[in-house]
Order: C-alpha cells, then structure tokens, then sequence
C-alpha cells in the first residue's frame, strides 16, 4: 500500500474484449450479447460481467489473434465458429483502485450455429476464469452497479455496437450496410467506397432528423465512419478515405454558428456532391491510360498495329479504361483474360468488355484459365492491373493471381510493362504491405466448385469440418505485388511515382489522426 508522501505505480496492459453475439435469423434487432461472470479465481474484477477478454501476449501477432486465442481457451470455440462482425476503437482508461491503465481493443464476433458448421450456443464450454454465461439485449447493458459488470463495459460495448447510440433507425441503416459491403464479393474497392459514402450520407440524414447536431452527434457521425473503413481489410484504404474526405466536407457545416435546419440541408447537399463527382475520377484514369498505349503505339521506327494486354479479375477502372482505348485510338487490341477463380471475375470482365463492341471491331478478348497465366502472357505489352489498397512503398494488393501474372509475364517477355491502374484514394496509411490486414473468405466457394466433378471432393469437405482435421482450404482473395514489379501508377491526377504515393499516405494518416484519435 503506497503512503500518503509514495506515488502508486500504474502498471499497463494489452487487452483483447470480444463481445459474441446470437443474431437469429440476421435480425440486429433481436441481437443477444454473451456477457461472461468473472469467477473467484481470476485477480481482477471477481464475479462481474465481461466480454470474454484476456491480455495481448508478445507472441499474438494483432490484437485480433489475441482475441481468437482468448476466445478459444475461455469457450473451446475455434476460430471456425464465430465471424468478426466489428473492429471497435482501441481506448485506454486507468482504473485508480487496483493501480492498472487499461489499453482495450474491443471486437464483435457473431456465433455461428451448426448449419453454417460452426459449433453454435451448446459448443460454448467455460474454463475456470468464468461462473457462468449470460445472454443480454445489448441496448440494455448498464454501467450501474446493478448491472454488475466490470468498468467500462458500455464504453467497450458501444464501441462494437454502435447501435446503442445511433438509435434503432440510423443503426439499422449502418448495420445492413456493413453486412453489404462485406459480402459483397463482386465489386471492387472503388465502388464498395461509394456504397461506404451513400451508408453515411443515410446515417448522417436520419440521425439528424433524430439527434440535436452538437458533439454527441459529431462523435457518433465519426464513429459510423470509423466502422465503415474496418468493415473490408483488403478494401480499406479506399473506404477510408473516401469515408474521411465526407468527413471533411461535414466539419465545417457541423461547426458553422447557423440554424439547425441550414445545417441538415448543408449537410445533405454536401454529401450528395461528393456522391456524384466521384464518377469524374475514372474518366481521367481512361484518359491518361489510353495516352500509354498511344505513346507504345507510336514507339520505335514501326508504329505498333496492336498492343497486347493480359488483366485479371472485373475491376471497373480496367473495364471502363479498356472501352475507353478501344473506342478512340486507332489500334487493334489483343485483351487476354484470367477467368479469375474461385468466383470467375475474369470471365464477367470479358462478357462485359465485349457486349459492347461493335460488330466490326478487330479487338479480340480471349479467356485464359488460371493456371495457364505463362502461356497468356507470351508476347503482350502490358500486364494491367487494378488496385484494393495500395501500401505507403507502392505494393499494391490486388486479386489473387495478381503476383504469379506479373512474375510469369516478366519471366517470358523481360521487355513488358506492368501497369497499375488506381484512384489516388486506394494509398493506404504509412507501413509495409505486411503490416496489412488480409481477409479469408467461405472455403465453400471452393469446395461447392468440385462437388459432382472431382474425384475426393467429398471425403475432403466432410476433413474439413472436422476440428481435428489435417487437411485445410485456404480461400485467399487478394495478394501483394511489391512496387519494384511495377513500371506505372496510372492515377486520375497522371502518372504517379512512388513519391507522390508516399506523400498521399502521410496525408491520410494526418486525416485518420484528425477525425479518429479522440474517439
């Protein structure tokens, strides 16, 4: 016990919170948040209601894997069996009474039942830190001493369920959008950007039909945004600063001394232009692209009579570049396809890109499997990729089957050019292409493809779901290609070097910092 004249020594610790919810039927209004008794055993907090929580040990490779271990080691339920729903914001509180700073990185995970082969509610299974398990409607969570939960318990909850403070309206609105924009395997990160923006433009107008516009209000707006930009990892940068840039335009009318109603229609007006001229970036990228394939074109002492390009994935900057060269330079075009696997986006590109073509037109567009990247790759001019989120070095993180494309085309044709096609917006905050955080999707859009056709398929889905399995599916969607591959960044503002990425990636660290920090 420190004396009067002694001061007490505030000890500090790392702590992943996950908060597990029951949502029947994918219904938030019916949501049941699993609130763990604290038992007699553990040092802080002795029979109080928790997350299921535990330290960030040296050898977790993110708070995320801390939560997952915890969760496995205080419920016996794997990582197969819950689903990340939220990434909260990390904060920090300092509990005087037992002289501990407590740095929480709060998550939500969403139980998932048998049918989705997970292990469900009967496969929770409690170690020796809990008494017992407790389902609550989270909206009911208290901090009175009633309630009996440990301290902050709303300040971490609120932080993962947002809808404790939007309201049900704007909450509603916010989770049907996230839940969107996760499963939403088919759009690049340009458009699932502009879906993040139309989400905040929503919760923006209901809550302030719902809400006074003062800084309640602004601390919730922000909050709403910061879980839009960690809903899509792989996505995120472009998310991010989209989402951020509405904030930007936001600030000033939340801030001006004029009356409520000037402020809604200021507001509205504000989002909506920002909505409709993020058409305008990607007409500038076909331009600039279609000006590249002129100068090869006219390269050399014999002007090239076609130029050959090998891309993958559906990525509507490609799409809308391609129609845009075809259609104004006089040059046939040899368009060579991956089918993209496991969901095909190659073969859409290709159905896209030639339903409308002229009939006449000497393009050819030809689809490539996969596996046969090196042979397509014989000859072409460009290798051209899109971008999800592009690191402050200049790798850029894009559909997998991105990196064997550039290697195989580099090794076959020394002399192509690897071309990255990107809004400015994909440059993620400052730090390497591993310090991102990737995403794993549903092994069964692998495993579904075999049914019928492969011989094992079976026997090897039936392994999969079993714990003590030793045979897995990886369902990997995106991969790093590092800047050193790439020859140029064709952006809306021209072409763009290494520098000017780094650049941008300090400016949007200083904007995260701005509007999120203080939350």
């Amino acid at each position: 016990m420190a004396t009067s004249t002694e001061t007490a020594i505030i000890t500090k610790r790392d702590v992943a919170g996950s908060f597990i919810f029951k949502i029947p039927n994918g219904d938030v209004t019916q949501a049941k948040v699993a609130l763990f008794r604290r038992s007699s055993k553990v040092r802080t907090y002795q029979h109080k209601l928790a997350p299921c929580s535990g330290s960030v040990e040296q050898d977790d490779a993110s708070p995320l894997d801390a939560a997952l271990r915890e969760i496995q080691e205080e419920t016996t339920l794997p990582a197969s069996s819950v689903e990340l729903l939220r990434v909260g914001k990390p904060y920090s509180f300092t509990d005087e009474e037992i002289n501990r700073e407590w740095n929480i990185n709060p998550f939500a995970f969403r139980l998932k039942d048998v049918a989705e082969g997970g292990k469900g509610e009967d496969g929770i299974s409690l170690d020796w830190e809990h008494e017992n398990l407790e389902w609550h409607d989270p909206l009911q969570v208290s901090d009175s001493a009633d309630f009996g939960g440990v301290p902050k318990l709303v300040n971490s909850l609120r932080r993962v369920w947002p809808e404790y403070d939007l309201g049900p309206e704007a909450g509603r609105i916010l989770t049907d959008s996230m839940q969107k924009l996760r499963d939403d395997h088919e759009h690049g990160a340009r458009e699932l950007a502009s879906m993040a923006v139309s989400t905040l433009r929503d919760v923006v107008h209901q809550m302030s039909l719902s809400h006074s516009i003062d800084e309640n209000w602004w601390a919730n707006i922000r909050m709403a945004a910061w879980h839009l930009c960690q809903t899509r990892p792989s996505m995120g940068a472009a998310i991010t600063r989209a989402t951020i840039k509405a904030l930007s335009f936001l600030e000033p009318i939340y801030s001006a001394d004029i009356a409520r109603n000037d402020k809604t229609r200021q507001i509205a007006q504000a989002l909506e232009t920002q909505i409709s001229h993020r058409g305008s970036t990607i007409s500038y990228i076909c331009a600039h692209f279609a000006h590249l394939a002129q100068q090869h074109k006219s390269r050399g002492e014999t002007p090239h009579n076609t130029v050959s390009i090998l891309t993958l994935s559906s990525s509507s900057t490609i799409l809308e570049s391609l129609r845009h060269a075809i259609r104004t330079l006089d040059v046939t075009f040899d368009i060579r396809i991956l089918e993209s696997r496991p969901l095909c986006e190659g073969v859409t590109l290709a159905s896209k890109l030639t339903s409308k073509l002229p009939p006449d037109s000497p393009t050819l567009v030809t689809i490539y499997s996969d596996a046969s990247v090196a042979l397509a790759a014989r000859g072409v001019d460009f290798v051209v990729l899109g971008a999800d989120r592009i690191s402050s070095a200049g790798d850029v993180s894009n559909k997998i089957g991105s990196l064997p494309a550039v290697l195989a085309a580099k090794y076959v044709n020394p002399n192509v050019k690897i071309i990255v096609l990107s809004d400015t917006e994909k440059v993620a905050v400052p730090g390497s292409m591993e310090e991102h955080r990737n995403e794993e999707n549903s092994v069964l859009e692998l495993t579904r493809a075999w049914k019928g056709t492969v011989k094992g398929a079976d026997d090897v889905e039936t392994a999969v779901s079993r714990d003590d399995s030793n045979i897995a599916v990886k369902n990997t969607y995106f991969e790093w290609v590092p800047a050193n591959l790439i020859d140029e960044y064709v952006t809306e503002e021209g072409l763009w070097t290494t520098d000017h990425i780094k650049l941008e990636s300090g400016t949007v660290e200083e904007l995260i910092e701005r509007y999120f920090e203080n939350l």
